[in-house]
């Protein structure tokens, strides 16, 4: 589970990171999802832009995506959020994340 420590953390760490995977005109859809699931196996931190021309309102995207187990919610800023699954088998981020307490 996350704590307000892990998250500033995570936050921190995403900052000089480029989203890797944008939601346009279809909005939230398969695609995005499994887009996101493949570029956060190797990964762990993500950014997901909500580009200009998303239909859909953000913040009902960010709630769609508390709904998926399969990684976390770090944040959201602006149109940028920020998703974190940690990796077992190759941890990066989540080896300096697990002394946070």
């Amino acid at each position: 589970m996350m704590n307000s420590k892990k998250r500033a953390f995570l936050k921190k760490k995403a900052h000089n990171l480029e989203p890797i995977v944008r939601i346009g005109k279809e909005g939230l859809n398969e695609n995005i999802i499994k887009s996101i699931l493949d570029a956060i196996e190797s990964r762990e931190l993500i950014k997901v832009k909500i580009l200009q021309n998303c239909e859909e309102d953000k913040n009902l995207i960010y709630t769609k995506l508390i709904d998926y187990k399969e990684f976390e919610l770090v944040g959201m800023i602006g149109r940028t959020i920020i998703i974190f699954k940690e990796n077992k088998d190759k941890p990066l981020i989540s080896m300096e994340w697990k002394n946070l307490r």
